[in-house]
C-alpha cells in the first residue's frame, strides 16, 4: 500500500465519509478513489490534494528530519567528557537565569 493510499484512506475514515460521499464532494469517480485506496493507482499531487481537502485535510510542506542540519556542534558536544558537558549545561542555565532576570527588570 502506498503512502498516498494510506493518507486518503485515513483522511476519509477520520472525516466519516464513504468513498461515494467523498467522490460526490470532490468530483472524482468513486472507482478512482477505490483504486487509489487499494494502492493500484498512485494519484497525481493535485488529485491527492483534492481528496484530502474534501476530508478536511491538506498536503503539508515540512522538512524531513535531519536534512539541512549542521552537525558540527553536535559532534563537538559528543566529544566532550561528561564533566565538560555538565559544566557547559550549568553555564547555559546561569545565562538563562540572568537573561530572565534582566528581562523582568525591563518589564517592571
Amino acid at each position: 500500500m502506498s503512502m498516498a493510499s494510506r493518507m486518503v484512506k485515513h483522511a476519509r475514515a477520520r472525516a466519516g465519509l464513504t468513498q461515494r460521499e467523498l467522490a460526490a464532494k470532490v468530483g472524482i469517480a468513486q472507482e478512482t478513489i477505490a483504486r487509489i485506496e487499494s494502492g493500484r493507482v498512485d494519484p497525481r499531487v493535485g488529485t491527492l490534494d483534492r481528496l484530502l481537502e474534501g476530508c478536511g485535510f491538506g498536503l503539508e510542506h515540512e522538512p524531513r528530519l535531519g536534512i539541512g542540519i549542521d552537525r558540527t556542534v553536535i559532534r563537538r558536544l559528543i566529544e566532550l567528557t561528561p564533566s565538560e558537558r555538565l559544566e557547559l549545561g550549568i553555564a547555559n542555565d546561569r545565562n538563562m537565569v540572568e537573561f530572565w532576570r534582566s528581562f523582568k527588570r525591563v518589564a517592571e
